[in-house]
């Protein structure tokens, strides 16, 4: 099973003193977190597209390929990349490009983006979502798989005799999740293509979250890549993690109540029936060890420890803590989920 991080590079101030950093020191610091990931032995470090304020990772791409750089081990990954708003040739190109630099460490979370004005901006309509997340998906596959392509769809030029360079390393394209937490049709896509299905386990409860992964894990066997139980799933969850429980709710509360973005509402609720964890090493163990009671032994676990405005600081600190007390303990007692019906670097 991999365990990851992943964030959305949001550019929020600090709860209680009001500070934000510049948008280069939290860019720098995005950076500096994923190689700290990797030298204590995390599997995956994935970040978010976004385009709008307050976040700073529109680029993806160009994070990651400076975390590659930098690092030795870890898998760099998207905690979306916006099928709808961005050109499936210009993902098939970065990432193609990306996987030349990084090796076979590289794999890509598409997802649709849920923030109405982003898709104007790009010349886009919301309410055509899905269907423009299943054409461009379609398309990212075919520029991925075929030497030279001849397409026509709804929403972009045509294309004739058309090659996206570079072609994909070692001719594999990267491992493809999908990740939704509104719509049954993105899990539907997944699971037509026997690609992987991640929840991110925060904002709704895990029971809602455990109806997707069930369809999805239905709908897999149904297309003929294997039982329900191989099925390629992937979850989040939030955590703040200190060595006493005590410590981690006091320190955390300011960020709980100061209006975040992240979490809403009562925090012995949010922290009882989400994935989100406040407390200490042995905690977040324990509520991890449950998340398979909702989702069945799955392949990818990511924890959100980079958001609103926590600062880097306590982020590094949180980092070692997993490396030395929690990752350990979750890499020998978490199930191992039946082989899938694809491995992670599989074209």
């Amino acid at each position: 099973m991999e365990f990851g991080i992943f964030g959305v590079g949001d550019l929020s101030p600090h709860p209680v003193t009001g500070k934000t950093v510049s948008e280069t020191e939290r860019i720098r610091g995005i950076v500096r977190i994923a190689r700290h990931a990797d030298e204590v032995g995390f599997d995956v470090y994935a970040i978010g597209e976004h385009h709008n304020p307050p976040f700073i990772s529109s680029a993806g791409a160009a994070i990651l390929a400076s975390i590659a750089a930098q690092t030795t081990n870890i898998t760099l990954s998207t905690s979306t990349t916006l099928i709808t708003t961005t050109d499936p040739v210009r993902i098939a190109e970065e990432f193609a490009t990306l996987q030349h630099l990084a090796g076979d460490r590289v794999d890509i979370m598409l997802g649709r983006g849920n923030t109405p004005e982003v898709y104007p901006w790009f010349g886009q309509d919301i309410r055509q979502g899905i269907p423009l997340a299943i054409e461009n998906y379609a398309l990212l596959r075919r520029l991925w798989d075929e030497d030279v392509i001849d397409w026509e769809g709804r929403f972009r030029a045509p294309l004739r005799g058309f090659t996206s360079m570079p072609r994909p390393l070692n001719g594999a394209q990267p491992f493809v999740w999908h990740g939704s937490i509104r719509s049954p049709e993105i899990a539907e896509q997944a699971a037509y293509y026997g690609d992987g299905f991640f929840v991110n386990n925060l904002f709704m409860t895990m029971e809602y979250f455990k109806d997707f992964v069930d369809y999805y894990r239905a709908r897999f066997e149904h297309h003929g890549h294997g039982p329900a139980v191989g099925a390629i799933v992937g979850a989040g969850g939030g955590a703040f993690v200190r060595r006493n429980s005590q410590d981690a709710v006091a320190e955390y509360m300011p960020y709980f109540r100061g209006g975040s973005r992240f979490h809403s509402g009562d925090f012995d609720q949010v922290t009882r029936e989400t994935g989100l964890t406040v407390g200490s090493p042995q905690q977040v163990i324990e509520k991890v060890l449950s998340f398979p009671d909702y989702f069945g032994p799955y392949q990818r676990q990511l924890f959100g420890l980079d958001f609103g405005g926590v600062p880097e600081k306590t982020i590094h600190e949180q980092l070692d803590l997993f490396g030395s007390d929690i990752l350990p303990v979750l890499r020998r007692e978490m199930p191992t989920p039946p082989a899938a019906g694809k491995t992670r670097t599989a074209a």
